[in-house]
């Protein structure tokens, strides 16, 4: 049996549903380019990855002009965008199950840590962790795999082993992967089954409960 003692927890679609303040923010950036998405699905897609990979994959967008669009989504983000989201039901009892239980938790978000920060402490949720780890507001730290190492060196991390990545998005897969930990693949954010199989998720949950089954795990 393989025992985590660390658990690394994805913010959007994984401890929070935060898809109106992400889909409101991008429609007002959009606009500034005179682009109107009515597409909730394609604006979707923005929640998870890095910003500035969204606009420049799905709007073509240069990176100069992604970085600019970024700034007009914060515009929208930091003061509004930021509340309008709610902690998945049942995550609190999950986190508040794995302190009981001596386990380390820690969020590794690509979004900018000083808004991860705000919302952790905003629904209370900052007791469960050990720190909150994200993206620089520059944009450095920019890749997934970059926030789980600061993560784990926040947290100390001896043994890789006993890490587990919480996601429901390919880039925590794919972060997780090429950091040398464990990854739970979530279904009840915003990906789906085939894409964090595909990515090579070592476990898939399909509820929020799930992930207690996960402390303990045969391999």
């Amino acid at each position: 049996m393989r025992s985590y003692d660390t658990f690394l927890f994805d913010l959007d679609g994984t401890i929070t549903d935060s898809a109106p303040g992400i889909t409101n923010s991008v429609v007002y950036a959009l606009k500034k380019y005179g682009v109107e998405e009515k597409d909730y699905d394609k604006l979707c897609k923005f929640i998870g990855p890095p910003l500035v990979d969204s606009f420049q994959e799905y709007y073509g967008f240069s990176r100069e002009k992604a970085l600019e669009a970024v700034e007009y989504y914060r515009e929208y983000y930091r003061d509004k965008g930021i509340y309008e989201n709610s902690v998945y039901g049942g995550f609190e009892e999950v986190a508040k199950t794995l302190k009981e239980h001596g386990k380390r938790l820690a969020v590794a978000t690509s979004k900018p840590e000083p808004f991860a920060k705000r919302i952790i402490e905003h629904f209370g949720l900052a007791p469960y962790f050990d720190c909150v780890a994200g993206m620089e507001l520059d944009g450095r730290r920019g890749t997934k795999a970059e926030v789980i190492r600061y993560a784990m060196d926040l947290v100390r991390v001896k043994d890789k082993r006993g890490v587990l990545m919480v996601g429901d998005r390919k880039h925590d897969v794919m972060g997780a992967r090429s950091t040398g930990i464990d990854c739970l693949g979530v279904l009840y954010g915003f990906g789906t089954r085939e894409e964090l199989a595909q990515a090579g998720a070592d476990y898939i949950a399909e509820t929020v409960e799930e992930i207690l089954d996960y402390m303990c795990v045969g391999r």
